[in-house]
């Protein structure tokens, strides 16, 4: 029994390594000066703060920061309503054809995300397009077109959840004259809390790291995120690998402040339900 727990602890500690290694390497090549950038130590030899004053003081770099919190946080609390509701219909009701149609969501999250981009180019240029007004370009039609693809997902970690929580206590409220609105507001949402906690987390975390369709749908500062902004320290000229790290690590900063919010939640929301029956 010790060894086994000697092996383990080896075992998380070098996962851990494994895990933080690429994290420490970013943050090393962000500390150097470009005539120290290929040098072999990886330790941070000096506290170069050069880059990350470069892209501290970008405001290109601050409208593309605001544009994704606001497409992530938006997207992340559209699915999570959407996803609730979708996910209590298929969980308390009978629905005829409910197994195929819950799968069928789940089919949408298999394909891969670049089948979609030329027929989504074409839709957000030629069809969705209302007088001046198009979902090209827009921060509005990325929150939109990441719900199509978070959506299924969410719906498929609520319905688990939801399963979870005995019918029981929906029956009690509506002996006691409770609606179905009522039921969701004052039953089920209480107790999917954690659930709910989980998939904003995941859904935010989708939409903050997707790159390919913002970088094909969107072509100005006002609608571009962060993410799409690190290619453009990739030019004919060379790579910018030092301001390139830095803004990579500050990206990576939002989403540890969001995770470390619903950090208590998410072991809880994962594990929701999981001994039902």
């Amino acid at each position: 029994m010790r060894r086994s727990g000697i092996t383990s602890f080896v075992l998380w500690v070098g996962l851990t390594i494994l895990t933080l290694l690429p994290v420490w390497w970013m943050l090393v090549v962000s500390m150097r000066p470009r005539v120290k950038l290929y040098s072999k130590s990886v330790l941070i030899d000096d506290l170069y703060w050069d880059n990350f004053l470069a892209v501290l003081n970008s405001s290109t770099f601050l409208q593309y920061l605001w544009n994704s919190m606001v497409v992530a946080t938006s997207n992340a609390a559209l699915v999570c309503a959407l996803g609730l509701l979708a996910a209590f219909g298929l969980s308390r009701y009978k629905i005829s054809g409910g197994d195929n149609v819950f799968f069928w969501l789940i089919t949408n999250r298999m394909a891969p995300p670049a089948v979609f981009l030329l027929p989504l180019f074409l839709l957000f240029t030629k069809w969705f397009v209302f007088g001046d007004f198009m979902l090209f370009d827009t921060k509005i039609g990325l929150i939109l077109l990441y719900c199509v693809f978070n959506l299924p997902f969410a719906i498929w970690l609520l319905k688990g959840m939801l399963d979870g929580i005995p019918l029981e206590l929906d029956e009690a409220a509506r002996v006691d004259g409770a609606t179905t609105g009522q039921v969701l507001s004052h039953v089920i949402l209480p107790l999917a809390r954690p659930g709910l906690a989980v998939t904003f987390i995941l859904t935010w975390i989708f939409a903050w790291n997707e790159y390919l369709f913002a970088a094909t749908l969107t072509s100005s500062a006002g609608a571009r995120t962060v993410t799409t902004a690190l290619a453009e320290y990739v030019s004919v000229t060379g790579t910018n690998w030092g301001e390139m790290a830095a803004m990579a690590f500050l990206t990576t900063l939002p989403a540890l402040v969001v995770l470390g919010f619903v950090q208590k939640h998410i072991v809880t929301g994962l594990t929701f339900g999981a001994l039902k029956g």
